[in-house]
């Protein structure tokens, strides 16, 4: 992802102007007093609908992305990504700062969230940067088959759940906001990718997308934002809508 730009200017359209980044996080905020999880996604793509450059989303980000994605993180209570693009991407841990820090305490958060990574196979190697950058153990949701092997390999480094439902080597898209809601992980930021978001729409369980846009077609063979699974028409409307003077979108829609 792009570093934050200070000279960034995010406007509201249809709104008061200029966003002052202070009231960001009113913008984004969870519903209050929710008793379930609420599944929030957000993702980039190209004006073609793309996803990625050469294999990665950082080649779409733009001037404010840095910014959003760094207020939705401070937010949630846990954050869900795919097994692959942990890997492609190479995350680590979730950073924060001393005043986003502070914030999630007074609203009763752990002070950093975890990442949770979602692996079918429990397969991972214990010297990814997820697991060696980080100030708290990530989650791995992985299969009921694979929840012994995966937790025997990984040791310390990572608390492995098993999130099956009737199959036992997959990982189910419900079962495992059942297994984060036991722990009251009920503010969810997924950040992909792709079949892990299409499991969340085939399974109607998305409750949120927040799409930037980027002013650029990319061709080629990047997937769609969701992919796999069965299709489902989720209607949504849009909550706002933001841009930047670089071109850049940045809408956020909820179910309705």
């Amino acid at each position: 992802m792009a570093e934050p730009d200070a000279g960034t200017q995010l406007t509201l359209l249809g709104g008061t102007g200029t966003v002052d980044e202070a009231r960001l996080p009113e913008l984004y905020s969870y519903p209050d007093e929710l008793r379930k999880c609420w599944v929030r996604a957000n993702f980039i793509a190209s004006l073609d609908g793309g996803t990625s450059v050469e294999g990665t989303s950082g080649g779409l980000a733009g001037p404010g992305d840095r910014t959003l994605f760094l207020v939705m993180r401070e937010l949630a209570d846990v954050i869900v990504v795919g097994a692959g693009t942990v890997r492609s991407e190479n995350y680590g841990g979730a950073q924060l700062t001393v005043m986003q820090r502070q914030q999630r305490l007074a609203r009763g958060q752990l002070e950093v969230p975890p990442i949770a990574i979602v692996t079918n196979s429990g397969r991972l190697e214990r010297d990814m940067k997820v697991f060696t950058h980080t100030e708290v153990p990530p989650l791995v949701l992985t299969s009921a088959a694979a929840a012994a092997s995966a937790s025997a390999l990984l040791s310390e480094s990572a608390d492995v759940l098993a999130c099956s439902g009737a199959d036992d080597t997959e990982v189910d898209a419900a079962t495992l906001l059942t297994v984060l809601a036991s722990r009251g992980l009920l503010r969810v930021l997924t950040e992909g990718g792709p079949h892990l978001l299409g499991s969340f729409v085939a399974d109607d369980l998305l409750d949120e997308l927040c799409l930037s846009i980027a002013p650029a077609v990319v061709g080629g063979e990047s997937s769609r934002i969701a992919t796999g699974g069965s299709s489902r028409q989720t209607p949504m409307e849009r909550a706002h809508l933001l841009a930047d003077d670089a071109g850049y979108l940045y809408s956020r829609y909820v179910r309705r």
